[in-house]
């Protein structure tokens, strides 16, 4: 009770600056996702005071997420905003599911290549669709659609007979993504915990009311149990569809890995308690379940209130769980202010936004493994620009795994004469798979008949079934023409037992 007390100012402090972090990027989450803004701040909310209880990251804040905005966007576009709610709900099923059997380590071999790559991708759709939003116009249903009538749109905004007054909401959107460029360069040190995203937001609004400016602002009702739209029993049969099956498998993977990343990011900021990654996966699927039972948006854990978090000081779960009840108290007693926040400076927030989320440093440093990991970046991120989030994830995999294949294909094959006279060594390096069958049968052909040919083992790192056996059955097809095949596994043998010994030693 004591440490509590002595804990308690230091964690209202951080949840205080956690709470000015999500208040902007829950609605303009929201906003990108083609959903209401109170949406993202029930999700906000749930993340907090639900999900930060039973959290297994305690300093991790979870909430919505923009890397998942594109794949609501189109959810919703496609199955109506009814069906987000079934479809979270057993996405967060199966993540629920996945932390009780322990699967969390298995959802952090995702290649970082395709996650970066992703995020990149989701990066870059965000900002194509939100400079629409930024002026006051409707984005389009995919990446190239909004690429291609962002000119039109600049244009209806330069032109003073274009519609509404979209030139004074792009000056609203661009004004608050100066301000947060300059505040994150030039911000002083005492006031380090003001999120620059609130102060451009809170300023660009001030200055909009003082101006009266006619643009678009935030809808939020003025009681929040308006904006909850309870799943209804009859939506769920609509779960047969394999399409939204599909979506709920995509949606779980891509909140999962993207939880359980950044919630390995947060261990890497703090000497605290580490993460138990099977608890946070299952926290994650309840908060999602309920989400889905609400009608809200999904959430992941997520880095930058996370950060945040971090950076202020918190050292527990209870900043993470007081940021919520900060949301929640702003909404039910000020959710008037909110009313007064232009649309087009949350959209300047997620633009900011989505141009963080394309990390060319990552890119640069992907390249000290060789050119694919580059590849498999770039193709997974053009292909969710130009098609969509599952296909471009979906590609990244495939490149993943033929680079994995090709390097298990790796075999030197070479045949030399030893001092014996008919003695020849078939020297083997690399790893003999099924894939070097047909060259393996090409050396064997080429060894003349009566010749005792040596196969050392030593240097192969792996030799499957099916090279054993055409070995085996060279050496019984030419044992009647004088030949003699001599397997030589002592090496690999030795070399195996020593690696195991040297394993052990490290782990003692």
């Amino acid at each position: 009770m004591t440490q509590l007390k002595a804990a308690l100012p230091r964690e209202l402090l951080a949840s205080v600056v956690v709470f000015l972090v999500a208040l902007p990027l829950c609605m303009g989450i929201a906003i990108a996702s083609g959903m209401p803004p109170a949406k993202g701040l029930i999700t906000g909310i749930v993340g907090g005071l639900v999900v930060g209880f039973i959290a297994g990251s305690p300093l991790q804040v979870s909430g919505p997420a923009a890397g998942l905005a594109v794949l609501v966007f189109e959810l919703v576009r496609q199955h109506g905003m009814a069906m987000l709610g079934p479809i979270l709900l057993l996405a967060g099923l199966l993540q629920l599911l996945a932390g009780r059997l322990r699967l969390g380590c298995w959802f952090r071999v995702t290649a970082p290549a395709v996650v970066y790559g992703m995020l990149a991708g989701i990066g870059v759709l965000i900002v194509l669709s939100q400079v629409h939003v930024m002026f006051d116009a409707s984005p389009q249903p995919s990446g190239l659609a909004n690429l291609t009538a962002f000119p039109q749109t600049v244009l209806q905004a330069l032109t003073p007979e274009g519609p509404g007054n979209a030139w004074q909401a792009g000056a609203l959107g661009l004004g608050t993504i100066a301000i947060m460029w300059g505040w994150e360069r030039l911000r002083p040190q005492r006031l380090r915990f003001v999120p620059g995203a609130l102060l451009g937001v809170a300023l660009m609004t001030l200055l909009s009311l003082w101006l009266a400016l006619p643009v678009n602002r935030v809808v939020v009702p003025a009681n929040l149990a308006e904006a909850i739209d309870w799943l209804r029993p009859a939506d769920l049969l609509q779960l047969a569809n394999p399409h939204l099956l599909v979506a709920a498998l995509a949606l779980a993977f891509i909140a999962s890995a993207e939880t359980l990343l950044s919630a390995a990011a947060v261990d890497r900021m703090h000497s605290g308690q580490r993460s138990d990654f099977d608890r946070e996966l299952s926290a994650q699927g309840v908060g999602n379940m309920l989400c889905g039972v609400l009608g809200a948006l999904p959430m992941t854990g997520v880095i930058v209130r996370s950060s945040a978090n971090v950076q202020a000081g918190a050292q527990t779960r209870l900043s993470a769980i007081l940021h919520g009840a900060w949301l929640l108290a702003f909404v039910v007693v000020l959710s008037s202010v909110l009313q007064q926040i232009p649309v087009a400076s949350l959209a300047g927030v997620l633009v900011y936004t989505g141009f963080k989320l394309v990390d060319f440093k990552a890119f640069r440093g992907l390249g000290r493994y060789g050119r694919m990991p580059m590849v498999t970046y770039a193709a997974t991120a053009l292909a969710i620009i130009f098609t969509d989030l599952l296909t471009g994830v979906l590609l990244g995999f495939a490149l993943t795994l033929l680079k994995l294949a090709l390097k298990a294909a790796r075999l030197k094959i070479s045949v030399s004469h030893l001092d014996t006279p008919g003695h020849l060594e078939l020297r083997l390096s690399g790893a003999a798979t099924f894939l070097k069958v047909p060259a393996l049968a090409r050396a064997l052909d080429n060894v003349p008949v009566c010749t005792t040919l040596h196969v050392p083992l030593a240097q192969l790192s792996y030799i499957d079934h099916a090279c054993l056996e055409l070995l085996e059955d060279w050496g019984r097809a030419n044992a009647g023409n004088g030949s003699v095949l001599v397997i030589e596994p002592r090496g690999l043998k030795r070399r195996t037992e020593g690696r195991a010994r040297m394993a052990a030693g490290l782990g003692a």
